[in-house]
C-alpha cells in the first residue's frame, strides 16, 4: 500500500530514486547567481533534500548546505552520497519544522518537493530561518505529457495503474504559488530538460515515483508489462526520451 504520509512515501524507493531521477539544468544555478546574488559564501537550507540531487549542485558551487529531510532512508542516502563534501550537514526535519536556528540561512531551496508541503506552514518556517531579505526558491522537473507518442502513452499508463497520481501532481503546487509568496512578487523561469534511458533505467524511473504500485500490488505486473510494450514500440537505438520542463519560482521575502 502507498502511505499517505509524505515523509514515508519514498522509504522503499530510495535505490530506484538514486539510479533514475534526473538532475537539473545548468540554467538553474546561473539564474541563482545572476538574479539572486548567490555566491559560494552563501548558506543554503535545502528543504526535503531527499538523496541530495539538487544539494550536490549547490555543494559543487561551493555553498555550505544544510540538508533538511524527514525521511530516514532518504536522509541516510544523502549522507552517504555526499560524504566527500565537508560543507554538507544533514538534519532530520520537515518544511514546516526544519529544526534550524532563526535567521541562519540566506537561501531556502526545495527541489521536487514543494507539492508535499503544507505551504502556509512552510512559508512561516522559511521566514523564521531566513536572514532578512532572504530568498526562497521552489523548483521541480515537470514531465511533459504530450510531446511524443511515448509520453502520451506513458501518461495513460500512470492514470490506469498508479494509486494516487492525480492527487499529488506538481500542478497542485503551481495553483498555490501566488498565495504562498504573497505579498511578495515572485519570478518564474522555465528550462527544457530531458533524460535518455534504456529499458532498465525507465523501469527504475517509473518505480521511483511514490504513486506507483510496487511488487505485491495487483497493478504491478500488468503495469510493467505495459511499460515494456510501450518501450519496445517507441524506442530508438534501445533508448527512449522523457522530456521535462524545469519550473523555477523564486522570490525575496521582504
Amino acid at each position: 500500500m502507498v502511505t499517505p504520509d509524505p515523509t514515508r512515501r519514498f522509504s522503499d524507493r530510495v535505490e530506484s530514486y538514486i539510479l533514475s531521477r534526473p538532475s537539473y539544468p545548468p540554467q538553474v544555478l546561473e539564474t541563482l547567481r545572476q538574479e539572486c546574488n548567490l555566491t559560494p559564501a552563501s548558506v543554503v537550507a535545502d528543504i526535503a533534500c531527499g538523496t541530495g540531487i539538487f544539494t550536490r549542485l549547490l555543494l559543487e558551487n561551493g555553498n555550505r548546505v544544510l540538508g533538511v529531510e524527514p525521511n530516514r532512508e532518504m536522509r541516510e542516502a544523502a549522507i552517504r552520497l555526499l560524504a566527500s563534501y565537508p560543507k554538507f550537514e544533514a538534519f532530520e526535519g520537515s518544511a514546516e519544522s526544519t529544526t534550524l536556528p532563526d535567521h541562519s540561512v540566506q537561501y531556502v531551496t526545495a527541489a521536487q518537493a514543494a507539492h508535499w508541503f503544507d505551504l502556509p506552514a512552510a512559508r512561516r518556517e522559511f521566514e523564521r530561518i531566513l536572514t532578512p531579505a532572504g530568498w526562497v526558491v521552489l523548483l521541480w522537473n515537470q514531465r511533459v505529457t504530450d510531446s511524443t507518442p511515448f509520453l502520451v502513452s506513458y501518461e495513460k499508463l500512470l492514470l490506469n495503474y498508479a494509486t494516487d497520481y492525480e492527487k499529488v501532481r506538481h500542478e497542485h503546487t503551481t495553483d498555490g504559488i501566488d498565495s504562498f509568496f504573497a505579498p511578495c512578487s515572485f519570478q518564474l523561469r522555465e528550462f527544457p530538460m530531458h533524460q535518455d534511458m534504456d529499458y532498465v533505467s525507465l523501469e527504475r524511473r517509473l518505480l521511483s515515483s511514490s504513486y506507483v504500485p510496487l511488487a505485491g500490488h495487483p497493478n504491478y505486473a500488468p503495469m510493467l508489462a505495459e511499460l515494456r510494450r510501450l518501450f519496445d514500440a517507441n524506442q530508438s537505438g534501445g533508448r527512449i526520451r522523457i522530456d521535462y520542463t524545469t519550473r523555477m519560482y523564486f522570490a525575496q521575502l521582504v
